[in-house]
């Protein structure tokens, strides 16, 4: 079993998911016991491979029993572990949350869901850049499914500006993997960086042509400026356990920049060494703040939890962008904390949508339930914005403390001024929708209705998980920097993994 481990979290949803297909027409009680089985059979999964990551060894999986060279590989060490974890504790609370009853008007959704997740995992365990590209496509096929479950109208709309910007994306990704095969002869990310060191001096400028297409590629995933105009919209449009979701999409762009190039373009790479990711720095600056900006001009709670996903890409691209096995850290624990938190916004976009029927903030309507409603809120606005004591300020802290002194200036002032930009448009938001309401609107909203106890206890359980989440990353922050500082340390050793890729052996074959 511990053997076969690094493919079980890909092959475990394919075959949910297939298992959903053929149980479609058998009813909504039995779709939901299948998908909540695959979760919790993903969970343990993702709990062992963890465990099997800390103990510090790279393992290596050789799909087919094929040599790395020849055939598919996975691999799993502490970040790829950690984003299967991620992956997996973040689809728990959109589950619950879509077993409110919205999975019953979505066609197909809990086949799609766990498709979702095998994308999701084959990204991060992948050992091969064209497997990549596989498992991006998809994530693409998944989500578009999951975007569409339902829609009509606007969400059409975005819904088809979201492919063609995804196609156009994976079209430029297959002319890099094509450039890069050419020039390197294998799509092995090990093998590649073995031998990015030894290109050809007359090679070496088509090689940094292929790399910057690949850059892009994965830019336009994580929504760098001027990427990301596709995601606000995308996101608000989405269904809520969809957006909660799709939260994980950025940080999969994002966590391909930070394996790909960490590998190819280490410190062993010669002159080729940092190719690429010095522009990094400042582009993911500019994202953070025009996020803030975007944050203050939002008059949807919606379309402000979309800018707030982009200004948790923008920090993740300054930390990732910045030496050191330090800064890698602090961004390897904020991507988890922004994907919690994030998550639990949309999910009380939707609370209040429900209680309040818009989510406008320039609007003043009555609320049902507002103090809890507004309790929620305020707790994952000091998530969000990074103040103490929860696990946004320690990420932010994190970050702030390991940045070298020559590039203080710029990534100090970028993260406070779009913190206090987020804290102005969550403050005015919160007002408006929660405490500005004049004295007979607030007389009218004492005595409403109750929603359906059972939807309304599914999705207030669904954000309180998420929010419990934080907590937890807040109280348990001291370990798990240790084991972010650990997956980061691995990250600027990539000796260490060319040496376990290029080790493995088949078992019952010779190549």
């Amino acid at each position: 079993m511990s053997a076969h481990l690094p493919v079980l979290p890909i092959a475990w949803p394919l075959a949910i998911g297939a298992i959903l297909l053929l149980v479609e027409r058998r009813g909504i009680a039995l779709q939901r016991g299948v998908a909540w089985i695959g979760l919790a059979g993903l969970l343990a999964l993702s709990v062992a491979l963890l465990r099997q990551a800390d103990a510090g060894e790279i393992g290596v999986y050789l799909l087919g029993d094929w040599p790395a060279r020849m055939g598919i590989s996975l691999l799993v060490d502490r970040l790829s572990a950690w984003m299967v974890l991620v992956t997996t504790l973040l689809a728990v609370a959109c589950l619950l949350h879509a077993g409110s009853g919205w999975d019953r008007r979505a066609p197909h959704f809990h086949a799609l869901f766990q498709f979702q997740l095998m994308g999701l995992n084959g990204a991060f365990l992948t050992g091969d850049l064209f497997n990549l590209f596989v498992f991006f496509e998809i994530l693409l096929a998944a989500s578009y499914g999951l975007l569409l479950s339902g829609a009509r109208g606007g969400r059409i709309r975005t819904g088809f500006h979201y492919l063609m910007f995804n196609v156009a994306a994976s079209t430029l990704f297959l002319i890099a993997l094509g450039l890069l095969y050419g020039i390197l002869g294998t799509l092995n990310l090990a093998e590649m960086a073995a031998r990015v060191s030894r290109i050809a001096p007359q090679d070496r400028v088509l090689l940094q042509a292929a790399a910057g297409l690949l850059l892009v590629v994965f830019c336009a995933k994580g929504a760098l400026l001027p990427l990301y105009l596709w995601l606000p919209a995308t996101y608000g449009r989405a269904q809520p356990a969809v957006a909660a979701l799709f939260v994980l999409m950025t940080k999969v762009g994002v966590y391909a920049v930070l394996r790909v190039f960490s590998l190819l373009f280490g410190t062993h790479a010669g002159e080729l060494a940092g190719m690429g990711v010095s522009w990094l720095l400042p582009a993911g600056i500019a994202t953070l703040l025009m996020a803030g900006l975007g944050t203050l001009a939002a008059v949807r709670l919606r379309i402000l939890a979309g800018y707030l996903v982009l200004a948790s890409a923008g920090t993740l691209f300054i930390a990732f962008a910045l030496p050191g096995a330090r800064t890698t850290a602090a961004g390897i624990y904020y991507l988890a904390h922004s994907a919690f938190a994030g998550a639990a916004l949309f999910l009380i976009v939707a609370l209040v949508r429900r209680q309040r029927s818009t989510d406008r903030t320039n609007v003043v309507l009555p609320m049902r339930d507002r103090w809890l409603s507004g309790s929620l809120y305020f707790i994952v606005a000091i998530a969000l914005i990074g103040l103490p004591p929860l696990s946004g300020f320690v990420g932010k802290f994190a970050l702030l403390d390991a940045t070298a002194q020559a590039q203080v200036g710029w990534v100090w002032g970028a993260i406070l001024l779009s913190s206090f930009f987020i804290l102005v448009a969550m403050g005015r938001a919160g007002s408006r929708l929660f405490w500005l309401l004049p004295e007979a609107v607030a007389q009218q909203d004492a005595r409403p209705a109750r929603p359906p106890q059972r939807v309304y206890r599914r999705e207030l359980a669904a954000i309180v998980l998420l929010l419990g989440y934080g907590f937890a990353m807040t109280i348990a922050a001291g370990p798990l920097l240790r084991y972010a500082q650990a997956a980061g340390a691995q990250l600027v050793e990539p000796a260490n993994y060319i040496h376990a890729m290029r080790a493995a052996t088949p078992r019952l074959r010779e190549p």
